[in-house]
């Protein structure tokens, strides 16, 4: 449940079409909803503007199911994160109708809210091939809050003259999303060649010295480039919610 529902059902209970009973039972999983294993927190879109997002990697399949049927039933668009195809396939029958689920993220999305007029401008790139099933997560991730996304794929600092010929769609982003494993090169790259913001994504692509990712994050920690923030190792997911929110600033202050 999001705010705009929540005064659809406070105006229709000030017109009396509901009663307040019938109120009371559209709220009465707020705050949240216990489900032993889980707590599904039903409250948080009215926090913050996101429903809660479910990471796949870890639970069973009945877990999922679980979870999933409880965000359906209160209304709320979901989105599972790091789903592999054996888990996805254990579950299929069980979800609700319109589940969409993409193979090379990793992600499964019920979008029962159609958002039309996506926001913003985000421009994700990735260094290489090896890297898509991240810069897809953050790609989808971005759309599913209601962000505009653009994505330039494997153009890495090895030939550099890939990313150079695309400057103009660089420049023309509200925020960048950079993918890149081996030695993340990549992100300071961009960060010196752009005024917006930078999100660095370090992946766990690479020999055997890049430590599953961790050689990329710290040479995009010590980005020499300004305006380089980094999250998490093959975490699309969270530079995608990030790159929204700083959409969601960048629309306010345009109005």
């Amino acid at each position: 449940m999001d705010k705009n529902e929540l005064q659809i059902i406070l105006q229709s209970l000030y017109d009396q079409k509901l009663s307040p009973n019938e109120v009371i039972k559209q709220l009465a999983t707020l705050p949240y909803e216990n489900l032993d294993f889980a707590k599904i927190d039903h409250h948080r879109s009215l926090r913050n503007g996101f429903a809660e997002v479910v990471y796949g990697k870890g639970k069973t399949a009945d877990q999922l199911v679980a979870i999933i049927q409880s965000l359906y039933k209160a209304k709320n668009d979901v989105l599972v994160t790091k789903l592999d195809h054996k888990a996805y396939e254990n579950i299929q029958q069980e979800l609700p109708p319109g589940c969409i689920y993409d193979d090379i993220s990793l992600t499964l999305v019920v979008s029962k809210k159609k958002k039309e007029n996506k926001i913003g401008h985000i421009v994700i790139v990735s260094a290489g091939t090896a890297d898509m099933p991240i810069a897809e997560e953050a790609r989808i991730s971005g759309e599913f809050f209601g962000s505009k996304t653009e994505k330039l794929f494997d153009v890495g600092v090895a030939g550099i003259h890939r990313l150079l010929d695309k400057i103009n769609v660089l420049r023309e982003a509200r925020v960048i999303i950079v993918i890149a494993g081996m030695d993340g090169a990549l992100a300071s790259v961009v960060g010196g060649l752009v005024s917006s913001p930078v999100i660095a994504v370090p992946t766990s692509i690479g020999y055997g010295a890049s430590f599953n990712g961790v050689s990329a994050l710290l040479a995009m920690l010590n980005s020499c480039a300004s305006g380089v923030a980094t999250v998490n190792i093959d975490n699309g997911f969270g530079a995608g919610c990030i790159a929204h929110k700083i959409n969601l600033l960048g629309e306010k202050n345009n109005h």
